[in-house]
């Protein structure tokens, strides 16, 4: 096991350094529209010393790879970059809004695996049932509902017509107000960050386990006089669940990372937040550093999901090793 995991830990290096060198490509001078040493002092007038100071600070006189070589030194210090905007560390900034993010993002992956497992579980074992098309019809609906529509819907619906119809209503913005109670205001951006999510695992849930169910051992266990439900949770449950835990695990790792819609709908003040202010502000160290930070959340998921293949199916094995 120890090796496995020092084999998955060596092979985020190639993806860090490509995803780094990417965006250090893309910020670059000529890349993007604009001098970037105007995007550092603002529009504001500066004389020509200024201007050479900013220059030679930020290492802009020096060739794309020497500037990249500084980048990464930065970055394994864990130097993220100083905002243009507000001329303060990026560590700090995004320090600040992680921890919204991760609320938000678990609160959402709570509902996607509750409701999202469970009606799963209930479309297969009721296969061609009501319940199975009430279940495979919305799903399939949520599925191709954009996010960003269904949160604006849910923000009218539960937020104003409710209010304008004397029903209880919900608040529809921030994380906090005098008029609700903190919890009050995860409700409708975690259910809307987790509604495409919960879709999915309802359905790779149900195909799963259809297919586990039609498999030889199951049928042993059944001959073997085992009831229902000792037969689905004790022999089919664990084996259906692999590909729905690999599909939650990548999506919590996007959602620690920063779902960029559903908080800025919302107005949450989480990663994803920052990164779309700083989009529309030019603000290139925020963006990167917020894309690192995703890029890093992910690749931490994946591997705590992976190792975890082991304890839901110890079959899963390369050499006596988790593959």
């Amino acid at each position: 096991m120890l090796a496995y995991v020092v084999r998955r830990v060596l092979q985020f290096i190639p993806v860090f350094l490509g995803v780094t060198l990417l965006l250090f490509v893309l910020r670059a001078p000529g890349v993007l529209p604009g001098d970037p040493v105007r995007l550092i002092t603002g529009e504001r007038a500066i004389s020509p010393e200024l201007y050479q100071q900013v220059v030679e600070k930020h290492h802009l006189d020096r060739p794309l790879y020497v500037q990249y070589g500084y980048y990464l030194q930065g970055l394994l210090q864990g130097d993220l970059g100083t905002s243009f905007q507000r001329d303060m560390p990026v560590r700090d900034i995004f320090a600040a809004k992680f921890p919204n993010t991760v609320r938000l993002a678990l609160a959402a992956i709570v509902i996607e695996i509750i409701i999202g497992i469970g009606a799963g579980m209930v479309s297969a074992l009721k296969r061609y049932s009501f319940l199975d098309v009430f279940v495979t019809l919305s799903t399939s609906i949520l599925v191709s509902v954009p996010v960003f529509w269904l949160g604006m819907v849910m923000q009218v619906l539960f937020g104003i017509k409710f209010k304008e119809w004397g029903l209880p209503f919900m608040p529809i913005s921030g994380m906090s107000s005098a008029q609700f109670p903190d919890w009050a205001h995860i409700i409708l951006p975690a259910i809307t960050l987790a509604s495409v999510s919960t879709a999915y695992t309802a359905r790779i849930m149900r195909s799963q386990l259809l297919e586990v169910m039609g498999q030889d051992y199951i049928r042993t266990a059944r001959a073997k006089g085992l009831s229902s439900n000792a037969v689905v949770w004790r022999h089919a449950f664990k084996n259906a669940l692999i590909p729905v835990v690999t599909f939650i695990g990548i999506d919590l790792g996007a959602m620690m990372g920063g779902a960029i819609l559903t908080e800025t709908i919302f107005n949450w003040p989480g990663v994803g937040y920052e990164i779309f202010l700083a989009i529309g502000q030019r603000d290139w160290p925020i963006v990167m550093g917020g894309v690192i930070i995703i890029v890093f959340a992910v690749m931490i998921i994946n591997l705590i999901v992976d190792i975890s293949y082991a304890f839901l199916d110890p079959r899963i094995r390369y050499g006596g090793e988790v593959r």
